[in-house]
């Protein structure tokens, strides 16, 4: 038998066999080099984090690791290798994915390379489990509910590799999922997500340390060298000193990460390949009926007791409201629904009542149907429900058609009482008009049966997927999308299809209705943003101003800047006073008390944002400043882009704001009070340079797609650039230096500085300066 002909690269001092050229030939630039990260681990008995941007290929650069790892050659011999139904050297791999991707990784193994294959999910589980004992198994995969069950019974096989795919399900060490996956007895664990953190920076820990156990420390000394650190740093009034802490914490964190984590992004990688994105957050005013509804609801008894918790308590009393007579709300409607079999309460009184009272505002701030009873709940739910919605509604109950549900088409469909579908409404007609295919995403399944009865009404030709969908129909459903020139809108539950979808067929994507975790909206717009589109996408977040929802965002705001901190090294602006999980330092943003402000008054994220400016704090990367609504026109009504193939940033900026001028109808009238890109909120400052531990040579480093952690700006945060004169250049760099000496720092541990000083610190190294100098 002809010797195999193997395919080699370098990695370190060594060659290694390499993938074979049947899959390599079909690889990208940045997927050969995580092929060579996910190796070299393998190689050195270490697991890591594969972490690049949703649509950049995770599972076919898994694929082809594996092809390396069981030394594949590609061809037709593959099959044939498992002599006697025997797999050889190389010990089973194990698979942990969403049940929804699961037919996905067995196509994807089809169709790249030749393994055997088994799913280990549904009534035949004791006979692959049977089949893998036996080695006549490469690659096993399961879902997260199958191995949070099973998990056990799986840890008893020797694995040689486990990878999780969407690993950030593993954020919670407490969860049943995490406790199942420490039981595996391999060091070689790998993760797969493009969202490492979405909430919370001890996630990492979380994950990491499954990963790489020990890598990161002991969980306490994690929490006070990284965690706290990094969040007090990025509190807006934070003292010089905690941000120079937090600022060496963060490159010490990136640096050790650095070693078990590859992340690239879109933009650094198929960015020439594409033709960008932009992600507007739009904020609609509530109808007046729904502003009226919203402030009954903060004046509920439930609600007041929950705002007023820490006043003292009207008997007289040294204690608290909810330590003393407020702990139970007999009055209150929600309470009483909650407590049927316990008059008395609940050891959680009355804090068990935060949850159901922020469905509830949500719920009025996407529609008002929303609040009333639901017919296929059961009849006391319902009875109570009845109950809130006649209370809420007051004297304006006609208006809405009574308590009960309105039935008919023609009311569901009606946006007069709805800001954000009055505005959709106008915006969809502007884009429907010039042949644009519309993603509509909202996590409520009601509001998703609203939304269908409003694209019914007018017309357009829409599918839907939401998590009744059938998993066996959710791909017809998305190729016949994709295929169809009649299709205009894809109505989908981002819940059910944030994940495994490619719609890059559409190039506007409208987030209905915010998540409290930013990584599903962003996954959500990733599902038309991803390799293969060819058209500007452009994304709208409704939010309705004056609401919970803008809380909601900014949340999501600071979520993302913690995250681009600790994972990236990026520098963020100190928008927020508040600090997460710090009772001392809840600011603007957490506790319930902000959780039920009445904000109808107020633009609560553009007020945070105008406030930073006037304080000076703006870094000069990009402009988060509240755009004026005539010229923000290029943003919703874009002229020919749909049609454009190949233009230039500059070329493209100059249509815009030609189509701008004459934009119908101007976007006040759509009932849109304020809006600004979600870009020039976050990612603003440049991340922590430096090539991966993946023994790449010397020469790989400068070509651009080398293995780097992250690459600094976006290419649109350099849009502009070169508009400053060499001239001012050198005066400013010539100033910094001045300066620098003056507070005897180097050059860039000064404009670090600059960066988060406080106007009032910045003003005093001037006044001193000035001082010393005359």
């Amino acid at each position: 038998m002809e010797k195999r002909k193997l395919h080699y690269m370098l990695v370190g001092e060594e060659w290694i066999d390499k993938v074979p050229a049947s899959i390599n030939c079909r690889l990208l630039e940045h997927q050969r080099t995580g092929v060579q990260f996910l190796y070299n681990l393998f190689k050195n008995n270490h697991g890591g984090i594969l972490g690049d941007d949703m649509g950049l290929g995770k599972t076919i650069q898994t694929i082809a690791f594996l092809a390396a790892v069981f030394g594949k050659d590609g061809d037709f011999g593959d099959s044939t290798s498992l002599t006697g139904n025997q797999v050889g050297k190389k010990g089973p791999v194990l698979i942990v994915c969403p049940s929804s991707v699961i037919q996905n990784w067995e196509n994807e193994f089809s169709k790249w390379s030749t393994f055997s294959v088994s799913i280990y999910h549904g009534p035949n589980r004791d006979l692959i489990l049977e089949k893998v004992e036996a080695h006549g198994v490469e690659i096993l995969i399961t879902s997260f509910d199958t191995y949070r069950i099973h998990g056990t019974i799986l840890s008893e096989v020797k694995w040689e590799i486990i990878i999780v795919d969407e690993a950030h399900r593993l954020k919670n060490e407490k969860s049943k999922l995490y406790i199942a996956c420490l039981e595996i007895r391999t060091r070689k664990r790998y993760g797969l997500t493009g969202t490492i953190m979405q909430n919370k920076i001890m996630e990492l820990f979380n994950l990491f340390d499954w990963v790489v156990p020990g890598c990161l420390g002991t969980r306490e000394h994690f929490r006070e060298f990284y965690d706290e650190p990094l969040k007090h740093g990025q509190r807006a009034t934070a003292p010089e000193r905690f941000v120079r802490v937090a600022d060496k914490r963060k490159q010490h964190l990136v640096a050790v990460l650095r070693k078990y984590l590859l992340r690239r992004t879109k933009e650094e990688t198929i960015g020439h390949l594409m033709m960008g994105k932009e992600d507007n957050v739009v904020f609609c005013a509530m109808s007046e009926l729904q502003k009226r509804v919203y402030t009954r609801m903060l004046q509920l008894p439930d609600v007041q007791c929950l705002i007023n918790k820490d006043l003292p308590c009207s008997c007289g009393s040294p204690l608290t409201q909810v330590e003393c007579c407020k702990r139970i709300v007999p009055d209150g409607i929600i309470w009483r629904y909650l407590h049927r079999d316990n008059p008395d309460g609940c050891d959680s009184c009355p804090f068990c009542m935060v949850l159901p009272c922020l469905v509830k505002l949500q719920q009025i701030s996407n529609h008002l149907e929303l609040i009333k009873p639901n017919p296929r709940d059961d009849p006391y739910k319902q009875r109570k429900d009845a109950e809130f919605a006649s209370a809420v509604f007051g004297t304006d109950i006609d208006l809405v058609g009574g308590y009960t549900q309105n039935d008919s088409f023609m009311g569901l469909s009606d946006v007069k009482h709805c800001g954000k579908m009055r505005a959709l409404e106008k915006l969809m007609l502007s884009w429907i008009s010039k042949g644009d295919k519309i993603l509509l995403f909202s996590y409520s399944v009601r509001m998703l049966d609203i939304l269908e009865k409003f694209l019914i009404r007018k017309g357009y030709c829409f599918s839907r997927l939401d998590g009744s969908t059938p998993t066996g129909l959710r791909q017809s459903l998305v190729d016949d999308f994709n295929s169809s020139p009649s299709k205009q809108v894809f109505l989908i539950s981002t819940r059910a299809g944030g994940l495994g979808l490619n719609l890059v067929s559409a190039n506007r994507v409208v987030i209905f209705d915010p998540n409290w975790n930013p990584a599903q909206d962003l996954q959500a717009q990733d599902r038309s943003f991803r390799y293969g589109q060819k058209q500007h996408v452009v994304v709208f977040r409704l939010l309705a101003a004056g609401s919970l929802e803008e809380l909601v965002y900014s949340r999501q705001v600071y979520k993302q800047q913690l995250s681009n901190i600790a994972v990236s090294g990026r520098m963020e602006k100190r928008y927020f006073e508040g600090v997460q999980d710090c009772k001392e330092f809840q600011g603007e943003l957490f506790g319930i008390c902000n959780l039920f402000r009445d904000l109808s008054d107020k633009l609560f994220t553009s007020e945070i944002i105008e406030l930073h400016e006037k304080q000076g704090q703006d870094d000069g990367y990009c402009p988060g400043r509240k755009q004026d609504l005539g010229k923000l026109g290029m943003y919703f009504v874009p002229s020919t882009e749909a049609n454009e193939t190949s233009v230039t940033a500059e070329t493209s900026k100059a249509k815009d704001v030609e189509s701008s001028l004459t934009a119908k109808p101007v976007l006040s009238d759509l009932g849109i009070v304020y809006a600004h890109r979600n870009e020039d909120i976050v990612n603003t400052g440049p991340g922590i340079q430096g090539k991966q531990q993946v023994g790449v040579t010397q020469n790989d480093g400068l070509k651009k797609n080398s293995c780097i952690l992250t690459t600094g700006r976006r290419k649109s945060d350099l849009v502009g650039g070169k508009e400053n004169a060499a001239s001012s250049k050198l005066r400013k760099k010539s100033q910094y230096s001045i300066l620098a000496q003056f507070m005897n720092m180097g050059d860039v541990e000064f404009s670090k500085w600059l960066l988060s000083a406080t106007p009032a610190e910045r003003e005093k190294v001037l006044r001193d300066y000035k001082e010393r100098k005359d």
